[in-house]
């Protein structure tokens, strides 16, 4: 049971092959058994599960269907679940149980899934290796030296070692399609607005976006259906209709316009990433794709702008961690200035610490032209490059990471070394653009991925192109050995 992706498992429930129950239980003891080694999980629910999962059964026994409708999840641990702890992979957030769901969790209740728990991530969901969160590393299962990639490693780890068919996690400047990479999973960053952030504890607000993370394009066409939508409790939240995911996953390639920005390809890409990239170019050019090389200029920009645009926003929303009204609050404060020093400096970790001073600089009044300012007009630039090659081309293709996942620790003193990773994936954060990782080989018996860009809402063409490639390659097949 364990192997079956979403889709198998929604046609399996509705042949009444099995129960959501019977499903529910195998994989809560699969979690039982195997999580221990790889710290993908901060809390479970199994009570929640099993009742979700009897209320799913009943559901189909009246006749009602639907492709979520049973299907086990986990959600990354910055959703509130009300009456579940939420805590953000931090110390500041350990003892705080939300009061709602956040719009997604309450979307996907609504459709049916199963809740199997809240997954580790990087400490407020900064970081790029799921090394910084507060209840310990996450391992990745294809090595279980190396880093799994971040901030939602945890949801990535569960996935790839088949602890669950799907979760969901969030993208701030790569967070779904690193890990994506880093695991051979399919990752998808939807369009900025596209998914509520209504009751996602916010790092970088014009940054974060939630998505699915799941082993197949086609499963997160299905996850992904549940998640978006317009929601007025959000101000961000764009009211695009939603089109069916599943229902373009078929269409040909023929004829599609992708392009390979010649930026991607510079001294700071494993040659042997690039080979693969290259090798992705020709089964899509089989499939009928037209290639065509193109350029982002402003590239090179991303990361300085983008170490500046999301440390400046962390620093405002991590404010009102502040002891006095929920989460970590020190012992015997001698005043309020007290409380606030020790709370905020006990209860976040370095990175957390690390971004807040960077950010709090960067605002502050010498030097918010120079770098906050500056870095807004880098972004635009950024956007421009973009609006550009679309005007040339449908999609974008190239590496998704530099590098194969490093092995843990490895990049602890140098945290500039680990940034440098996220040199492909922020520009679509920047930007507000969709954009996907979907596994194309390994290097060293640990798995790459390739990214995929698209233009505004333009998600179900991205999934297109992942399912065809799927269906015509067989890496999103491979397990890791052990799981």
């Amino acid at each position: 049971m364990h192997h079956m992706t979403l889709a198998e498992i929604a046609r399996g429930l509705a042949d009444k092959k099995f129960s959501s129950e019977e499903l529910t239980q195998v994989l809560l003891a699969r979690i039982a058994q195997l999580d221990p080694q790889l710290n993908s999980f901060i809390s479970l629910t199994e009570e929640l599960a099993l009742s979700q999962a009897k209320a799913a059964d009943a559901r189909r026994a009246k006749g009602e269907t639907g492709a979520l409708l049973g299907a086990p999840i986990a959600h990354k641990d910055l959703f509130c679940t009300q009456g579940i702890r939420t805590s953000c992979g931090s110390k500041m957030l350990d003892n705080f149980k939300a009061p709602y769901d956040a719009t997604v969790v309450a979307k996907l209740a609504a459709a049916g899934t199963v809740t199997l728990g809240k997954t580790n991530m990087d400490e407020f969901a900064m970081g790029s290796a799921n090394e910084s969160s507060y209840y310990g590393a996450v391992k990745n299962p294809w090595s279980l030296e190396h880093v799994p990639g971040g901030s939602s490693g945890g949801s990535a780890a569960a996935v790839a070692a088949r602890l669950l068919p799907a979760a969901t996690a969030t993208d701030t400047g790569g967070s779904i399609r690193q890990p994506a990479a880093f695991t051979n999973l399919t990752g998808l960053k939807p369009t900025y607005g596209r998914v509520s952030r209504w009751g996602m504890i916010a790092y970088a607000s014009s940054l974060d976006q939630g998505g699915p993370l799941a082993r197949t394009a086609e499963d997160c066409a299905i996850l992904l259906q549940g998640m978006a939508g317009f929601d007025p409790n959000d101000s961000t939240s764009i009211d695009e209709p939603v089109p069916d995911y599943s229902a373009s996953l078929n269409g040909s390639l023929q004829g599609l316009r992708i392009g390979v920005p010649k930026e991607y390809f510079s001294a700071g890409l494993d040659p042997r990433i690039a080979e693969l990239v290259h090798n992705s170019v020709k089964e899509l050019e089989k499939l009928g794709a037209v290639i065509k090389e193109i350029s982002l200029p402003n590239m090179q920009h991303a990361i300085p702008a983008y170490y500046v645009i999301a440390p400046a926003e962390a620093s405002s929303n991590l404010s009102r961690f502040d002891g006095v009204r929920f989460g970590y609050r020190c012992e015997n404060p001698e005043n309020l200035v007290d409380l606030y020093k020790r709370s905020r400096g006990e209860g976040f970790g370095a990175e957390v610490q690390r971004r807040i001073m960077v950010g709090a600089y960067a605002l502050s009044a010498g030097y918010y032209d120079a770098y906050y300012l500056k870095a807004q007009k880098i972004r635009r630039l950024v956007k421009n490059d973009f609006m550009a090659a679309f005007n040339e081309v449908d999609i974008i293709l190239g590496p998704t990471t530099p590098n194969p996942a490093w092995k843990l620790g490895a990049k602890n003193s140098d945290p500039v070394a680990e940034y440098l990773e996220d040199v492909y994936t922020i520009t679509a954060n920047l930007a507000g653009l969709p954009g996907l990782s979907m596994p194309a080989g390994f290097v060293d018996g640990l798995p790459v991925g390739v990214q995929l860009l698209a233009p505004y809402f333009q998600e179900g063409r991205l999934l297109n192109v992942a399912h065809q490639y799927q269906l015509n390659t067989d890496w999103h097949t491979r397990t890791p050995t052990g799981f």
